[in-house]
């Protein structure tokens, strides 16, 4: 067996599962082999980084991607022998520019793909697990020894491995130094919590849905979030500390302050310095930061633990508007997730 991919499109509790697994899971709940295609390396260009996967169970039935194209033609036809015989395969592409196009890759490249059978029952339960994982926005990695699709699932969050623990860490999927094994690093999408449901919360809340990221609005005054202003789905109401106890800021969540209330913000950011989550950031000038932080040394916290804070928010592209300013603080988020942590 080889592993599922964990899509990266926002949800309520955690990765939501891609259309290959949803595929996946109905075709073995009704009793139905399913083949797994996992993109296991690429070189070059290639539209479906390693760790994309199809899920195939018949010449007409399949969902998911690893490249489109011609490649995907020749993917299905292989799934369908290693239905039949449940031996594993391998298979690898080499695409000049002329064909790329034709292939899903913007330019020539190569692409390794790995095709292996999911049975019914055991791969049912596997299925289930990576879903109970995502729901709980638990990291795994799951390693699948490629001589034979043995796969075992690794708790990311706990594990004393440092390979699956530096997998988790850069959320990167890859064939290891040996050659023999594919480790698939599944971790929760990207949160971005908002303290404050203001104008510029509406503008990131909008564009960091659009991006993929799961994103909540934290604010404890009903009329600023309301469901007129904001998705229904996003918003947690009550004070900063009781809506972290629903929402935790975990190793995958970016906490941008903006209500420009300092209760509000002081509380958010106390709870955010004492979290591993990813990003943190404040709206407000030089001069207000500058209060903030002595505020924040009188509470305890040391000059490099509030060097955490991202302030004044955002990338200084001379934004003014709201708009400006929250595709500002989004593109700074997007560099701090795609930046491995220290």
């Amino acid at each position: 067996m080889t592993d599922l991919q964990a899509d990266q499109v926002a949800s309520k509790t955690g990765a939501p599962p891609t259309d290959a697994r949803v595929a996946a899971r109905a075709w073995l709940e009704a009793g139905r082999p399913v083949a797994i295609a996992t993109v296991i390396e690429t070189w070059g260009s290639a539209a479906v980084r390693a760790g994309g996967q199809m899920a195939i169970a018949g010449m007409d039935e399949f969902q998911g991607s690893v490249s489109g194209g011609p490649v995907e033609a020749d993917v299905i036809a292989a799934a369908l022998d290693v239905i039949k015989t449940g031996e594993p395969q391998t298979l690898s592409y080499g695409i000049d520019d002329e064909t790329a196009q034709r292939a899903g890759l913007a330019c020539g490249g190569k692409i390794r793909i790995y095709v292996s059978r999911f049975d019914p029952k055991t791969g049912l339960e596997f299925i289930r697990r990576l879903d109970e994982a995502a729901a709980n926005r638990t990291p795994v990695v799951v390693t699948t020894r490629l001589s034979d699709g043995a796969s075992e699932i690794h708790d990311g969050a706990t594990t004393a491995d440092p390979a699956i623990a530096e997998a988790v860490r850069r959320t990167r999927s890859a064939v290891d130094k040996s050659g023999e094994m594919f480790v698939h690093a599944l971790t929760p999408p990207p949160r971005i919590i908002i303290v404050g449901a203001t104008h510029i919360a509406q503008h990131l809340a909008t564009m960091a849905t659009a991006a993929g990221y799961d994103v909540k609005i934290l604010d404890p005054r009903t009329s600023f979030a309301n469901p007129a202003r904001f998705d229904a789905s996003q918003i947690v109401t009550g004070s900063p500390k009781e809506a972290f106890e629903k929402t935790p800021a975990d190793p995958f969540t970016a906490v941008v302050t903006l209500s420009h209330v300092d209760q509000i913000d002081d509380e958010a950011l106390t709870i955010a310095l004492n979290s591993p989550c990813r990003y943190i950031g404040s709206l407000g000038s030089k001069r207000t930061h500058a209060k903030r932080v002595e505020r924040l040394k009188t509470a305890g916290f040391t000059d490099a633990a509030i060097a955490r804070i991202n302030a004044p928010v955002g990338l200084d592209i001379k934004a003014e508007t709201p708009g400006e300013i929250a595709t500002s603080i989004l593109a700074q988020i997007i560099s701090a997730f795609r930046k491995a942590p220290e």
